[in-house]
């Protein structure tokens, strides 16, 4: 903290114009409203912000202050109209991207229903019939990549090369199209 002779003559020189003189009260002040914003919100990026937001409307209204009161708990009391701000932006926010997410589930949700009615519903137990005619190798390849296994995993499992995986797959891919279309005309 400055003391009070020394917070007058940075005052002084800040409204007559020398900008760089702020940065003393910047330094001496930074590290108590850092951590007055960080008691408030929960994340360090919103506390960085909202610091320099506090700076910026103290650095414009520096005239307003009143020498001789505490220039700390001048700084926290923007601080604290500027939390207070954040946070009703963030609920409106919140609240905007809520309506939104609800409104995207309904449509895709529509969208997916037509979809699904539309498809041959049998289609799903004719794949896992065509998945059980493959061969053993085959329908591991298919039964990794429906688990999401890795490739070079999977071939070490098999004990193979990944570029051999790839062509299982491939392979695997290409005969269970030519059983579904068999088995769905």
């Amino acid at each position: 903290m400055l003391d009070p002779t020394e917070l007058d003559a940075v005052i002084g020189a800040v409204l007559r114009g020398d900008r760089d003189a702020f940065r003393k009260i910047l330094r001496a002040y930074s590290l108590s409203l850092r951590s007055y914003i960080a008691t408030q919100v929960q994340h360090l990026d919103d506390v960085d912000d909202l610091a320099q937001d506090v700076f910026l409307v103290a650095f414009r209204n520096l005239g307003t202050f009143r020498r001789g009161d505490d220039l700390g708990a001048w700084l926290r009391g923007i601080a604290r109209h500027k939390v207070q701000d954040h946070f009703r932006s963030s609920a409106r926010r919140h609240k905007a991207l809520e309506r939104f997410r609800e409104e995207v589930v309904r449509v895709v949700e529509a969208n997916l229903e037509r979809k699904v009615a539309a498809e041959n519903p049998g289609a799903i137990e004719v794949l896992l019939r065509c998945i059980g005619l493959l061969p053993e190798r085959l329908r591991r390849v298919v039964r990794g990549g429906l688990d999401g296994g890795k490739p070079t995993e999977l071939a070490s499992e098999l004990m193979t090369t990944v570029g051999a995986v790839y062509r299982l797959h491939y392979r695997a891919n290409q005969m269970l199209r030519d059983c579904m279309q068999k088995e769905l005309s």
